[in-house]
């Protein structure tokens, strides 16, 4: 990981300061088509706030990013999954289990404007085997 950018929608809760902390760079106003332009990195990786990959995912990645050129996202969590009934017929938040790309391709789509959703919709991303424990189960946790 070379480059870690935070993508806030004006959230209250110190988000900038621990940014800062973890040098990271943090932006609260923001155009898709200029982050991905400025980013450092080759792949870019996009997850929702609260999102914690799992054990072992950075080696994954990184074994990836070598050997494959086409977009990837992690498994949901076995240990953190909607009830039955709420998981059937709903549709997943393009961004609940994080989005894996080369920097070309990112820079192919982006247009000015976009929101981050749209970003990822219609790719047909691989799936990592690293699980991905998604941000609502932090906001359940409230």
């Amino acid at each position: 990981m070379s480059d870690v950018v935070v993508l806030d929608h004006g959230s209250r809760d110190g988000t900038s300061r621990v940014a800062d902390a973890a040098g990271c760079r943090f932006h609260s106003q923001w155009d898709i088509k200029d982050i991905v332009r400025a980013a450092r990195g080759e792949w870019l990786l996009f997850v929702e706030p609260g999102a914690r990959p799992q054990a072992g995912w950075i080696d994954e990645i990184a074994e990836y990013v070598a050997l494959n050129k086409l977009p990837a996202r992690f498994t949901a969590s076995r240990g953190y999954r909607r009830p039955f009934f709420q998981r059937v017929g709903r549709a997943v938040p393009p961004l609940e289990l994080g989005f894996l790309l080369p920097k070309k391709q990112a820079l192919a789509i982006a247009k000015s404007g976009m929101r981050l959703t749209e970003f990822v919709k219609g790719q047909k991303p691989r799936k990592l085997a690293s699980e991905l424990i998604p941000s609502w189960v932090a906001r359940a946790a409230r």
